[in-house]
């Protein structure tokens, strides 16, 4: 195995040291990888894949096949290299499950295409394997393979209906609505946040919450930040994360009064199961605007549900333009 470990190491260091790599050479490396890969140890495939996620000039075929790897040994190339493809992210990223597309949500620079799959992603909670040329040579018979399929779309549909019956009798202190947010838009809205992208921010945002861009984008323009907290408390967003997007966003939020953050404060304040309500209502009321432009409350009570539903109508431009007029106040 030790022999097996350093012909790999070998092999790529040699492929690092050609600065223009001819086709040859490309294909050569191609052939050569995968098996001494799958012979070598988990230790030396991962020192392999840190080397190659620095290569610029890693063929595809090896790129498709480090980036199917388990997230352990994926994980640094699909974070940092530069020779995957839109189209191999959004393939990886749909096919080998949560994990790797959190990996390469972390990624310095991600596409719009890249974005817009990653907010519309929807994992499964098993993630289905792709076929490579090495586990094609390895492939377990037809039937076997349409048996597999079979029950991962049983367990799928199973854990479908647990998840539309966990909905119907529901403790007080879980009511949050259908509107759960998923692990890959959690990470979108901190990284959008991070680097106060606010137009990409508004975009997930109305995405986890099932609404317009409109409703997103007043929400957000809300400079006190309290509906934008009512919002991350509603979709069940982890504190620690909720409070780093608010200090990001509005920068008076970040702070301190009595040792405490004003973000802390203010998201402390709220109550869980009455922003959950909020949220339901202010969703109703954008679904009726788009729905039916015109129409009006039919009576007093329906007037008052959307008592609380953000008032100010903005467009993006000026979602900019406000976003930066807060973060030079103070």
């Amino acid at each position: 195995m030790r022999k097996k470990d350093v012909v790999l190491m070998a092999t790529v260091t040699v492929f690092e040291s050609l600065p223009h790599p001819t086709r040859s050479e490309l294909r050569q490396f191609a052939e050569l990888f995968a098996p001494l890969f799958s012979a070598s140890s988990e230790e030396a495939r991962r020192e392999a894949v840190a080397a190659l996620s620095q290569c610029r000039n890693v063929p595809p075929a090896v790129a498709f096949f480090i980036a199917s790897q388990p997230i352990s040994i994926a994980a640094p190339f699909l974070t940092s290299s530069g020779c995957l493809s839109d189209e191999t992210l959004i393939t990886i990223a749909r096919t080998q499950g949560e994990a790797h597309a959190r990996a390469i949500v972390r990624r310095e620079v991600l596409s719009p295409t890249v974005i817009d799959a990653l907010v519309g992603l929807r994992h499964n909670r098993t993630a289905r394997p792709i076929e490579t040329p090495v586990a094609e040579a390895a492939a377990a018979p037809v039937e076997d393979t349409a048996a597999a399929e079979q029950l991962a779309r049983e367990e799928d549909l199973r854990q479908r209906i647990k998840a539309l019956a966990s909905h119907i009798d529901r403790p007080a202190h879980d009511r949050l609505g259908l509107r759960t947010l998923s692990p890959i838009q959690e990470a979108l809205l901190v990284r959008f946040a991070r680097d106060r992208e606010a137009g990409l921010f508004a975009t997930v945002l109305a995405d986890s919450l099932s609404a317009s861009l409109w409703l997103s984008e007043r929400i957000m323009l809300d400079i006190s930040g309290q509906q934008l907290a009512t919002t991350l408390k509603g979709i069940a967003m982890r504190e620690e994360d909720a409070i780093f997007i608010l200090q990001r966003i509005y920068d008076h939020l970040g702070s301190l009064e009595d040792g405490v953050t004003r973000a802390e404060s203010l998201w402390n304040s709220l109550d869980e199961d009455e922003c959950g309500k909020r949220i339901e209502a202010w969703r109703r009321a954008d679904s009726y605007t788009y729905a039916e432009p015109q129409r009006q409350p039919a009576a007093a009570n329906e007037t008052k549900e959307h008592e609380d539903e953000p008032r100010i109508v903005r467009t993006s431009a000026s979602l900019r333009r406000s976003t930066a007029a807060v973060h030079r106040a103070r």
